[in-house]
């Protein structure tokens, strides 16, 4: 069983609210129960799930996740852009990342088109709304199931 975790940043907690043509109007608890019910019908993949506001926190799961999890799903939110801390925590751990963005990370504003964590990532997914962590999740079992 392949065991991926699912990390999601700053202001994903408030999906359903935050700007709903941009994110949906699917709701973060939503969210985890329709990648819960699609990793489910994969038969081979175990998914847990985290969110926080708080750069630290999220670099602390990063680490925790270090011989723990075969695979990472992140959704870094703004972090993506700016985050070198975050990318030294997933290339300290190196397990397989796939950075997730609901919207179109390089059709919007300028800042957002840079992402400094994709350097640590294996692929990045962006545009696809939810659908596109269940799309990472298959990424990642497809090339790094063991």
């Amino acid at each position: 069983m392949m065991k991926i975790l699912v990390i999601n940043g700053p202001n994903l907690n408030m999906l359903g609210i935050r700007e709903p043509g941009i994110y949906g109007k699917t709701d973060y608890n939503a969210l985890c129960d329709y990648v819960k019910e699609e990793a489910s019908k994969m038969g081979d993949v175990s998914v847990e799930f985290f969110q926080s506001n708080h750069e630290g926190a999220i670099i602390d799961k990063i680490q925790e996740a270090y011989g723990v999890f075969d695979g990472i799903v992140l959704n870094a939110g703004a972090y993506t852009h700016y985050s070198y801390a975050i990318l030294d925590a997933l290339k300290a751990v190196g397990i397989p990342t796939a950075e997730v963005h609901i919207s179109d990370i390089h059709a919007r504003e300028e800042f957002r088109h840079n992402s400094v964590i994709k350097a640590a990532c294996c692929v990045q997914i962006c545009g696809k709304g939810i659908a596109g962590y269940v799309e990472a999740i298959n990424y990642l079992r497809e090339n790094y199931n063991k």
